[in-house]
């Protein structure tokens, strides 16, 4: 996750946990991109990875979006009140009509609550990943879950080649999450993004990707 406005809990390893997808895709024609068709939603054994709607703000809110713990390594700071919350969420529709980002909030199938959320940004060659996990889920392996699950449909579009990620090199359940998930750590990122609960300064990450098999 190039931590960017989403707990990153952020060769070729397989991908585990293949999620099943539903709902109509929504897909938009450009001039020079192909099409995306992303899934309203994807299941996996633990999770549901939902399309976000407007009514999502206050379950958002009170489940991560204020918590100084979850936003540490983001670029965002942790909501004062529910508006920019549903300011967000308002973001995360436009972006994914506009095909700049697809989000999914991750749901627990055992308990239908809201646990995190998960995003991908088209890239030249695939896709670049952002991730979160309310801390009360933290340590029991939902983020390389849904990591898992996202990698698969990208690899289902026929131009993807290439997942990435970036984490705060002090983000070490974020690494975690990413490894676990078969991604590899290709190098470091130097003063490459603004965390500003940790720090006033750019902050090196490491980037991970995982490449698709011959």
């Amino acid at each position: 996750m190039r931590d960017k406005g989403l707990k990153g809990k952020e060769g070729r390893a397989k991908p585990k946990g293949r999620g099943r997808q539903k709902g109509k895709p929504t897909t938009k024609r450009t001039e020079d991109e192909a099409l995306i068709a992303a899934p309203d939603e994807i299941r996996t054994a633990r999770l549901l990875l939902r399309k976000p709607r407007a009514t999502d703000a206050s379950l958002m809110f009170t489940a991560y979006a204020q918590d100084l713990a979850v936003t540490r390594y983001l670029t965002w700071r942790p909501h004062a009140n529910i508006a920019e919350t549903r300011s967000i969420v308002d973001r995360f529709l436009t972006a994914w009509e506009r095909q700049e980002g697809f989000c999914w909030f991750l749901f627990a199938n055992d308990t239908g609550e809201m646990i995190g959320s998960i995003a991908a940004r088209p890239e030249n060659d695939g896709f670049n990943l952002g991730f979160l996990l309310a801390r009360a889920y933290w340590g029991r392996g939902y983020m390389p879950e849904a990591i898992a699950a996202v990698v698969d449909w990208a690899f289902a579009q026929p131009s993807v080649s290439r997942v990435s990620a970036a984490c705060d090199m002090e983000n070490h359940a974020s690494a975690r999450a990413l490894e676990k998930a078969g991604f590899v750590r290709e190098g470091i990122l130097h003063q490459f993004s603004l965390h500003p609960n940790t720090s006033s300064a750019s902050r090196d990450c490491f980037e991970y990707a995982i490449t698709r098999g011959p």
